[in-house]
């Protein structure tokens, strides 16, 4: 993690550790919940610290982790981390970061989606010190009129303000009723679990402060603090890590094909990696920025960051063969770090794969490349234009142009 103990942190570098990553919109914010943060940690108690996921996909990738990491900083210094499952709020859907109308999803499909959250989750949380909860076990049990109490306490003009709803509503878009109810029950979950600090991403503003909070304060509790982490840019740098957009890092993904893409990402993307995907403490990742301002090569310390990534999930020994093998494959062989991807997700030839990169203008100028001996798989040249591809592969065509083939 670094060098220095968590457990022998000072106040002041634990406030930094925690606050690392983070993004609040607004200046004044960010310094009051971190003045807030210093003074619970001051109290010298193991703080309540939550997150909640709701399990609307079973298959998690990295951007999935960085609430996770947070958590796990927490753990590092002695706080008690709650996971909660957000089993009954998925059944409505979180509209905080989305322009339309989220599709509801059925009991079924979240309790299978839930199955595999914790498993997952325990590749980043340590497992002894990690309670997890269903929230299905205190807003199941809430009649209609405990609703009703719990709306009393907000206005339709506060909703209406959210980014989101303002949008929507200048567009003329529909926003539905039952839309409104997530931010209470996401704020009845911190009522219920008392909680001291909630970890969320950048889009969880008004659920974890405005509604929250003021539960909180309704039910006669000290208001949570709010921790809002940064997105992480998926491999592309610039656009949300997203399994749909096909810049994501599966977190199940084997350790060469992890390191793979992460290797691929822009040199821009390197420090806020660090920052959400890492261990790395506020004093290491300055003395990365420190040598990247020096001058030291950006393959070098994305190296190091892959390297890192990849031992969080897969473990030391399986890093240091992921880097030996990507070694062998693209700096000995001349190949470039970064190059388009191309998520195979059904059986697809090398001539179709060159039409989908724009390789190749038509099917008979792709058969013409590999006839003359200018396409190659792995650095072996190609013969057979029907060959089916066999992921995680780099396909090249000529002298400059490469892609990476990964099963998605």
């Amino acid at each position: 993690m670094s060098d220095t103990p968590a457990n022998q942190l000072s106040l002041d570098e634990q406030v930094a550790w925690l606050m690392q990553g983070t993004e609040f919109g607004d200046e004044e914010l960010a310094r009051n919940m971190a003045r807030e943060l210093r003074e619970r940690l001051a109290e010298g108690r193991p703080l309540r610290v939550y997150c909640g996921f709701d399990p609307r996909t079973s298959d998690l990738h990295l951007g999935h982790t960085i609430p996770m990491r947070k958590l796990r900083q927490f753990q590092e210094l002695g706080h008690e981390v709650t996971f909660v499952i957000g089993d009954y709020t998925s059944l409505l859907g979180d509209p905080s970061d989305k322009d339309k109308l989220r599709p509801m999803l059925s009991e079924a499909e979240v309790a299978s989606n839930a199955q595999t959250y914790a498993q997952q989750a325990f590749r980043i949380l340590d497992p002894d010190r990690t309670h997890i909860r269903r929230n299905s076990e205190w807003l199941s049990k809430l009649s209609l009129l405990d609703v009703i109490k719990l709306a009393q306490n907000f206005t339709v003009q506060q909703f209406m303000s959210r980014e989101n709803f303002a949008l929507r509503l200048e567009k003329g878009d529909p926003i539905y009723l039952h839309e409104t109810l997530y931010a209470l029950m996401q704020g009845y979950d911190a009522v219920m679990l008392q909680a001291d600090v909630q970890v969320g991403g950048t889009d969880q503003l008004f659920n974890i402060l405005t509604a929250g909070r003021k539960l909180q304060e309704v039910f006669g509790l000290r208001p949570q603090i709010g921790i809002f982490l940064k997105i992480l840019p998926g491999t592309d740098g610039v656009a949300k890590m997203s399994k749909s957009l096909g810049n994501h890092i599966p977190i199940t993904a084997t350790p060469q094909d992890m390191y793979g893409k992460v290797m691929s990402i822009p040199d821009s993307a390197i420090i806020p990696y660090f920052e959400l995907a890492t261990r790395y403490t506020p004093a290491r990742i300055a003395e990365v920025k420190r040598r990247l301002a020096e001058g030291v090569n950006p393959r070098d310390i994305k190296m190091e960051l892959a390297r890192e990534i990849v031992a969080i999930f897969h473990g030391d020994a399986a890093a240091q063969q992921a880097e030996a093998e990507f070694v062998q494959v693209f700096q000995k062989r001349g190949l470039p770090e970064e190059m388009p991807v191309l998520n195979v997700t059904s059986p697809i030839t090398v001539v179709d794969a060159m039409l989908v990169l724009n390789f190749a203008s038509s099917k008979s100028d792709a058969k013409r490349l590999i006839a003359g001996g200018g396409v190659y798989l792995d650095g072996r040249a190609v013969k057979d234009p029907n060959e089916m591809l066999n992921p995680p592969q780099v396909l090249q065509v000529g002298k400059r142009r490469f892609a990476r083939l990964e099963r998605a």
